[in-house]
């Protein structure tokens, strides 16, 4: 089982248990975060209906916040004796995915807990 989240203009593939990296978020490591869900998928059924998975999250706990690795920009004109190095690191959060929803909507829930109990 599977989802698909967004978080800072970028999407990732997720399941529970999973350990990803994001663009920071606002918030201290040991906190809870809930990420908006696009596609959900338990192997048997994919859900994209907006609309149902407008209700969905995928919790998230963060685990650290950190820097990335230094990307190095070098500038060069041939032949101009021009030449510049600058270098950048990006702040980071590390998530943890803590629960996931089901593909199963709320109608079939209760259809499925009225036969159980039948």
């Amino acid at each position: 089982m599977y989802a698909i989240v967004t978080t800072g203009g970028k999407q990732y593939k997720v399941a529970k248990g999973d350990v990803f990296d994001v663009e920071k978020l606002d918030a201290q490591p040991g906190d809870k975060v809930k990420l908006d869900v696009l596609m959900l998928n338990d192997g048997k059924k994919t859900v994209v209906d907006a609309a149902t998975l407008a209700k969905k999250k995928v919790t998230c706990e963060i685990v650290e916040q950190f820097k990335g690795e230094k990307v190095l920009v070098f500038k060069l004109k041939k032949r101009k004796r021009y030449h510049r190095t600058k270098g950048h690191r990006q702040n980071l959060t590390r998530l943890k995915v803590t629960s996931m929803p089901t593909t199963r909507t709320s109608a079939a829930k209760s259809a499925s807990t009225e036969a159980k109990a039948e």
